[in-house]
């Protein structure tokens, strides 16, 4: 490495010459920050900031070379490029439109390099997102991320602190869920022909989007289980869960009689798909979000509901587990594959009707000690 501080008259302006031995290339950079060099002490800032990067082995001639202020923006797109390979469907759709419509014009206002990203600056950026605490919380983690990738590839020295989980203002709203007989209430009144995937989803507390995905490999029919390994993300078959883990759920013994009609009935269809759809277009008849959350829609409607799908049979059914069969916490969880404890606490809140019940509980209780003692 050869450098130096030139100037030129033409310009009237310096420029530091950068000569990489190893490729035997020359450089001129001609900018600071995005600025043309008319201050010698500024060219000598940029030059002594070079070596340094040098030496610390966090040099690349390209963070020098760009035209604009900031290098955060391409970086971003360029990470997401990358890392798009490792990621599903719906999460790349949902970073770009992040980056897009959050993290670029807010860098585009505020223009810094990578490695100048502060604390004060990302409080800033958090503060600016016009979103739910919940959704402030996605466009940090999208940047958190990229920032992440920077550091294990040399771009940035250290990740700057982030926001505390504390600083979004998260509301963690309340379960919305259905007891069991109001939920088969809605089961019952879907059709009888697509009323399989359903009640899959209510005996197993599956994502609709696997019961989608699932295939007629995925069901062993000698240990009697199902092998969720797969997923629908952004209207694509994906070969993996959310979490990349694969779960192994027992069949449901109310799910036995359903499973040998499917044999009857779909096996017999040229489909890979275990529950395919009547009415189907696509290949392989699969059943889609548009056609499961039509079909949801018009059966709520009927029994004099109004509940989310996946808050109809996932919330509906783990509660139920808690507050109406009186499972622990803990035995929810081997249920449900969840990793971590905390994940199905939320599920333990009883609903109003039966707080009700327990606060009538009490007081007829005491009326029959009040009662018998005569006061």
């Amino acid at each position: 490495m050869r450098a130096s501080i030139q100037f030129r008259k033409d310009r009237n302006l310096f420029f530091v010459q950068w000569y990489d031995t190893p490729n035997k290339k020359l450089y001129k950079v001609y900018r600071y920050k995005g600025e043309y060099m008319y201050n010698l002490k500024i060219a000598e800032k940029l030059l002594a900031l070079m070596q340094s990067d040098y030496e610390s082995g966090t040099f690349f001639i390209e963070k020098y070379m760009q035209k604009s202020v900031s290098d955060v923006v391409p970086y971003l797109y360029e990470w997401l490029e990358i890392v798009k390979p490792k990621l599903s469907p719906a999460t790349v759709k949902d970073y770009n439109n992040t980056i897009k419509n959050h993290l670029e014009p807010f860098f585009n206002e505020h223009p810094v390099l990578l490695s100048e990203i502060r604390y004060d600056l990302l409080m800033k950026l958090m503060n600016s997102i016009n979103r739910s605490g919940k959704g402030k919380a996605n466009v940090m983690y999208c940047l958190h991320r990229c920032l992440d990738f920077a550091y294990r590839s040399g771009r940035i020295t250290s990740i700057p602190p982030f926001p505390e989980k504390s600083d979004y203002g998260i509301i963690e709203p309340a379960i919305q869920w259905l007891p069991e007989e109001r939920q088969m209430n809605i089961i019952n009144a879907i059709p009888e022909e697509h009323r399989s995937i359903f009640l899959f989803l209510k005996y197993h507390l599956r994502r609709p989007s696997e019961a989608m995905a699932l295939q007629k490999e995925d069901y062993d029919p000698y240990q009697d289980v199902f092998i969720i390994r797969r997923t629908i993300s952004a209207r694509k078959l994906v070969e993996r869960t959310k979490t990349g883990k694969q779960h192994i759920i027992p069949c449901h013994s109310s799910f036995k009689p359903i499973i040998e009609q499917i044999k009857r009935e779909s096996f017999q269809i040229l489909s890979p798909f275990f529950f395919t759809c009547p009415t189907g277009r696509n290949d392989g008849k699969r059943y889609t979000h548009t056609i499961m959350s039509k079909l949801w829609h018009n059966a709520y409607e009927q029994a004099g509901e109004k509940i989310s799908m996946y808050a109809g049979f996932k919330h509906s059914s783990c509660s139920q587990y808690i507050n109406e069969r009186g499972l622990s916490e803990s035995e929810l969880q081997i249920i449900t594959d969840h990793a971590r404890l905390e994940s199905v606490r939320r599920y333990a809140k009883t609903e109003v009707a039966r707080k009700r019940e327990l606060m009538e509980r009490k007081i007829i209780r005491f009326k029959e000690i009040r009662d018998s003692s005569g006061v």
